[in-house]
């Protein structure tokens, strides 16, 4: 069964990069088994360009993302499986919505309103991305529906109240949609019956050459960011927020990932590489240009936009070929990168960091654009 569906899978993929500009938008889906009976279903957008996105309701999971180069030639540019039902099995969560707490939490205990909460400890002595069963591995409900730039998929997940130690019953909702202008919009929603904490993200690994074709090292990063959140051993922010003048975490002007990514600093030590959030300039309710990536040899381009404060520079640093991804090419390190956008590391331990509670009275709403174009 799982061959079957890999091979349908891939030539799916197959048609999808030679799909031409005419195409009109729409979302398909087709049924890819049950996980604890529910239904898991694979979807693709279109839109009038021939780009196409591929999302499971498995963990709200971007599955493939095709987008041309500057001579119109269609690639999948982010890192997965041929076979959906591999994200059902453990994995770097390639492209997976992560909640209810993006990121780490030290020692996986906060405070609020005087009460201290107990979390599941799964990275060290830390809680990582949610948890032992976070939003990446848990099956939400999928309806199309309707936005301003046509059709989009609508994920909902209820999160129960002590799920993984967090109070409250927490409804989440995640609209994908993809517009004529190559631009692939998530929008986050969320509500609560009781006071908790949200940091809600999509973990995608990029590589604008095309996932599997080779490290991303060569690849050209502008942050819009002036400071970043330096770390102890653990990864867990030590409350300070650094420059990033005068050290290899200076991105804000175009940069390859792997000019400065060995170099002999304490942060990229530490990390292996970059695993750093950096606090984006001029953050505020609107959306805001956070970072831009340019791949040399295919022209291609991404530009993030998000209302989030923050954003993850992560460079894939542990992948050692272990994982067969698409076209059962070996992922090895640094073959992809991730730019989550997100509130900070630990927020809810930092005071001086931007608040990360939600409140029954309030709506948790963020929204973040990969954009994509050549030249």
């Amino acid at each position: 069964m799982r061959t079957v569906l890999a091979t349908a899978f891939t030539l799916t993929l197959q048609l999808a990069f030679i799909m031409n500009a005419g195409a009109q938008p729409s979302i398909t889906k087709e049924s890819v088994g049950t996980v604890d009976g529910s239904p898991v279903e694979l979807f693709t957008l279109r839109n009038n360009n021939g780009m196409e996105a591929r999302i499971t309701n498995y963990g709200g999971t971007l599955v493939a993302l095709t987008t041309p180069d500057r001579n119109g030639q269609f690639a999948d540019v982010v890192l997965g499986f041929d076979d959906v039902k591999r994200y059902q099995e453990p994995h770097p969560v390639f492209g997976s919505i992560v909640g209810r707490y993006a990121n780490r939490i030290a020692r996986g205990k906060f405070t609020l309103d005087g009460k201290e909460y107990t979390l599941a400890v799964n990275n060290g002595p830390n809680h990582l991305h949610g948890g032992l069963k976070g939003f990446d591995k848990v099956v939400w409900t999928a309806e199309i529906v309707t936005v301003n730039d046509g059709p989009a998929l609508r994920l909902t997940y209820v999160s129960a109240d002590m799920e993984e130690g967090y109070p409250g019953t927490l409804t989440a909702v995640v609209t994908y949609s993809l517009t004529d202008e190559n631009a692939l919009r998530i929008d986050y929603e969320a509500a609560t019956d009781k006071p908790t904490v949200v940091n809600l993200t999509n973990h995608a690994y990029f590589n604008l050459k095309g996932a599997g074709a080779g490290d991303v090292l060569d690849h050209e990063l502008t942050l819009f960011a002036s400071h970043f959140t330096p770390t102890d051993e653990g990864l867990i922010p030590t409350g300070e927020i650094r420059s990033v003048e005068g050290t290899p975490l200076d991105f804000r002007s175009p940069t390859r990932i792997g000019e400065r990514i060995d170099a002999d600093y304490e942060p990229l030590k530490i990390a292996g590489g970059y695993d750093h959030n950096f606090v984006i300039d001029q953050t505020g309710e609107d959306l805001r240009l956070a970072a831009r990536v340019k791949e040399p040899t295919s022209g291609r381009i991404m530009e993030v936009y998000t209302t989030q404060p923050g954003v993850q520079l992560y460079t894939a640093n542990f992948l050692n070929r272990r994982i067969i991804g698409k076209g059962g090419i070996p992922y090895d390190r640094r073959y992809g990168f991730c730019l989550e956008t997100q509130h900070f590391p630990d927020s809810p331990n930092k005071p001086n960091f931007p608040s990360v509670v939600l409140r029954p009275e309030e709506k948790y709403s963020e929204t973040t654009i990969f954009k994509f174009t050549a030249e």
